[in-house]
């Protein structure tokens, strides 16, 4: 299995910022690609950012020019820098990654439990 743990969520006020980290451990062979998803109340699950194992990146136009993607290969953590954050930025951001366990077997799947991101002032 492999875990996927975010933090750096939390309260900030419109036109701050805050970085998200999440780190992948557990029983991991490789990890490919990377994102974060977003649910806001009420709404579906939305891709925010996506980031491949060649650092190709695609962000959502709701947040294009105030976030960015990145990851840390070597420390098998991915992060999200956002700015200028506004009320509709409010949502659980979930960490995301397709990952493989062991050459043996199928990458799949695999989510983090989320961190709350309240943009209010």
């Amino acid at each position: 299995q492999v875990q996927l743990m975010e933090s750096g969520g939390g309260l900030v006020q419109p036109g701050e910022s805050l970085t998200l980290s999440c780190t992948a451990s557990g029983n991991i062979f490789r990890i490919y690609t990377m994102a974060w998803y977003r649910q806001a109340p009420g709404k579906q699950r939305e891709l925010v950012a996506i980031i491949t194992t060649g650092d190709s990146v695609h962000v959502a136009d709701s947040v294009k020019g105030r976030f960015t993607i990145s990851r840390d290969n070597a420390k098998n953590t991915l992060y999200l820098q956002m700015n200028t954050l506004n009320s509709e930025d409010t949502a659980v951001y979930y960490c995301y990654t397709h990952g493989q366990t062991d050459s043996a077997y199928p990458p799949r799947d695999y989510w983090g439990q989320g961190t709350q991101v309240t943009v209010s002032s």
